[in-house]
């Protein structure tokens, strides 16, 4: 499947590069439309966050439901199974009318979409067909073994269209009454140029939302980590040093142009169990990770930290795919975390 709008490669040796990169991420940031991917047993948890983002970025909502060959088999009388898409597609008309007359009533722009065929290339198909800045989509909780062998929607798109997407897992829930409590947005990098992208996004996604943007970065255990940070300065070392280092850099460059506040972390760990609890700590209101493009034998063999924050989190996941010329600088390959 042909890819959307092709993610931003930043060079900082070429002016041009940097203004088409930042006029992209700006569009990401603002979207003229947001496409929300429904299979319609997750309305209601979609639904709250695509009214949220639309009252922030004054964006169209378009609510697509794609009926696959399995969800079109009906049973008659006798209890038969029998293809029936006309069908399919009219309950699922009416299931998403009362959450478009929703949105109306709220002044949020909102159409439904209906399509026949495969869910993942059909997504991909209308974010380019109306332009979409943004998808959101659901998922759920699965088994490794489950998702090796039946595979999920929210993976095909993770790995076939490049415009941010938002997923809401099975755990996420918008907080209840946030009134003065401070907003965090939480980016986990993994130092990577071409990571800078998401990077980014996730500061102007911070400034449009009065949010405080944590940058964080994993490196892997080590069992002499206390010893390290007991040291006479009191401050990490080694690569430790090196990796804030890196990050209060590329917390100056994306912070330059707004008014957001940005700080930088550097934990030791397994990368999820560590995104999830500093998301969880600071009652982040969105995750925002860049993904690597990787083989299918990776993606079979590996059990990707990227699923793990997806299937637990407690609020949205924003993920961005990295582009896959970029080349990591030597200095900070060995300090990239498992994403």
């Amino acid at each position: 499947m042909q890819d959307s709008a092709p993610a931003p490669s930043i060079n900082p040796s070429d002016p041009s590069s940097d203004r088409s990169a930042e006029a992209t991420i700006d569009c990401w940031n603002h979207p003229s439309v947001i496409l929300v991917a429904t299979d319609l047993s997750d309305l209601h948890r979609l639904v709250p966050y695509a009214f949220e983002q639309a009252v922030q970025t004054g964006a169209h909502l378009l609510l697509l439901h794609v009926v696959s060959g399995a969800s079109a088999v009906a049973t008659d009388p006798v209890g038969m199974p029998y293809y029936d898409p006309s069908g399919a597609l009219d309950f699922a008309a009416k299931e998403l009318e009362p959450w478009c007359a929703m949105a109306h009533q709220q002044n949020i722009a909102c159409d439904a979409l209906v399509r026949e065929g495969n869910p993942a290339q059909q997504i991909g198909a209308a974010a380019r067909q109306f332009k979409a800045g943004r998808v959101l989509l659901g998922t759920r909780s699965r088994s490794r073994l489950g998702k090796l062998l039946l595979g999920s929607v929210a993976e095909q798109v993770l790995r076939s269209v490049n415009l941010p997407v938002i997923t809401v897992g099975p755990e996420a829930h918008l907080p209840v009454g946030r009134g003065n409590e401070e907003r965090t947005v939480l980016h986990a990098t993994t130092l990577r140029e071409a990571s800078r992208p998401s990077a980014a996004l996730a500061c102007q996604m911070a400034a449009s939302q009065g949010a405080k943007l944590v940058l964080l970065h994993v490196l892997p255990p080590t069992e002499d980590f206390a010893s390290q940070k007991s040291g006479s300065s009191g401050q990490p070392a080694g690569l430790d040093t090196a990796a804030l280092h890196e990050l209060q850099i590329l917390a100056a460059e994306i912070g330059a142009a707004g008014n957001t506040i940005v700080e930088s972390r550097v934990v030791h760990g397994n990368p999820s169990i560590e995104i999830l609890a500093e998301a969880a700590e600071r009652n982040a209101s969105l995750i925002v990770l860049g993904v690597r493009h990787r083989s299918v034998f990776e993606d079979l063999t590996r059990d990707r930290t990227v699923y793990r924050v997806l299937a637990h989190a407690r609020c949205p996941v924003l993920t961005l795919r990295e582009p896959q010329t970029a080349l990591a600088p030597a200095h900070t390959k060995q300090m990239a975390s498992h994403l």
